[in-house]
């Protein structure tokens, strides 16, 4: 197979399991098949040739759990813009109809005097034109796949469903989780179990970019142990907020530290609603509107117990006590990711979250 002439379908995988998957295609359609891993040196692609495509497509999307995407090629062009555009065109007047959203993904391998941007402007102007479709970025009920190697581009149809991070009406609790300022109680033991045990808070903190942080001080702890808690939560926040700056395409709230001493914690904050998770208190979801009420403001103080629980003189000072999983006490670096999980889990059916919208049929 020395190029696209009479290929059928391109297979996407995960680098490295490119002959994994051939090797299931093959078996699964039988003697005849043609199937080509990483064709030319291209990792994460599988080549089939010889088959009822569309029949095919379905049985491997259905029975082969290492095709990522299955596309199935409805036009083969040279890799030069022009009959790139022309080409998916074609393919279009036959896949789109006029009201039909549709979107270009390109994926050029080789070197061209064009972009992949380039080619998604140009041929999505020129489908646009010839079927009146509108162009959604997002959520396109018809995209169309353009996958170029070397001096030949395929122009595909996908048999398998696009899976996005954000899709429309997905509650976005971010902005919730700012208002969010952390109690934590100082985590006390060996040295090397405060130091994981401050890491991870840390990194769960920051995980959900939660508003603050105050390590809390309820009783008189060692200064080795509280430097040591101190370090690693700092630590903790540093290594995952370099992983969110260099992942993320937008700004990352890096979340502060203080310390303070539990009760002038609570005196300082006197007017602001304060929560307390505790197996005492009424299940989240029970008092999903109260908590909804007191996210209207403009921070919501959540305290944190670390071995030991919240004192209970504190309760009759809290806005509510929450409990997050009946008849299970969570660890302690287990109480941040599960208190973000739960309040986003409540407060998305009340009318608190904010909805994605995205671009709705813009090019």
């Amino acid at each position: 197979m020395s190029s696209l002439s009479g290929v059928d379908l391109i297979i996407k995988t995960r680098r490295g399991f490119e002959t994994v998957a051939a090797s299931y295609i093959k078996e699964l359609l039988g003697s005849g098949v043609e199937v080509m891993p990483a064709p030319w040196g291209y990792l994460g692609v599988v080549l089939v040739k010889g088959v009822d495509k569309w029949k095919a497509a379905e049985l491997i999307a259905e029975k082969v759990p290492e095709a990522d995407r299955v596309l199935v090629v409805e036009g083969i062009a040279k890799a030069e813009l022009e009959d790139i555009v022309k080409t998916a065109v074609e393919v279009a007047r036959r896949y789109i109809q006029s009201g039909d959203t549709f979107a270009i993904r390109t994926t050029r391998r080789g070197s061209h005097s064009f972009t992949s941007i380039d080619v998604n402007v140009r041929a999505g102007a020129a489908v646009k034109e010839a079927t009146g479709a509108e162009v959604d970025l997002e959520e396109p009920t018809k995209p169309l796949y353009i996958e170029i190697f070397q001096d030949v581009a395929a122009i595909c149809v996908p048999a398998t469903k696009e899976y996005r991070k954000l899709r429309r009406d997905k509650p976005l609790p971010l902005q919730i989780f700012r208002k969010v300022a952390i109690g934590q109680f100082v985590y006390e033991g060996d040295e090397e179990a405060v130091r994981k045990m401050g890491e991870r808070i840390g990194r769960a903190v920051q995980t959900f970019e939660v508003g603050e942080l105050t390590v809390l001080l309820h009783k008189s702890i060692s200064g080795k142990t509280l430097k040591t808690f101190l370090e690693a939560v700092e630590a903790g926040i540093e290594s995952r907020y370099q992983i969110q700056s260099r992942s993320y395409g937008r700004p990352v709230w890096k979340v502060p530290v203080y310390v303070y001493e539990l009760y002038q914690y609570i005196r300082s904050r006197e007017g602001e609603p304060l929560v307390v998770t505790d197996p005492k208190g009424d299940y989240v979801t029970h008092v999903k509107e109260k908590l909804a009420e007191l996210f209207t403001r403009e921070r919501v103080n959540i305290l944190i117990g670390a071995r030991e629980g919240v004192p209970s003189g504190v309760f009759r000072f809290a806005s509510l006590v929450v409990d997050l999983v009946p008849q299970v006490t969570i660890a302690t670096d287990f109480v941040i990711p599960s208190l973000a999980i739960a309040l986003a889990a409540a407060l998305e059916e009340t009318s608190v979250l904010p909805r994605y919208v995205g671009k709705r049929r813009k090019h």
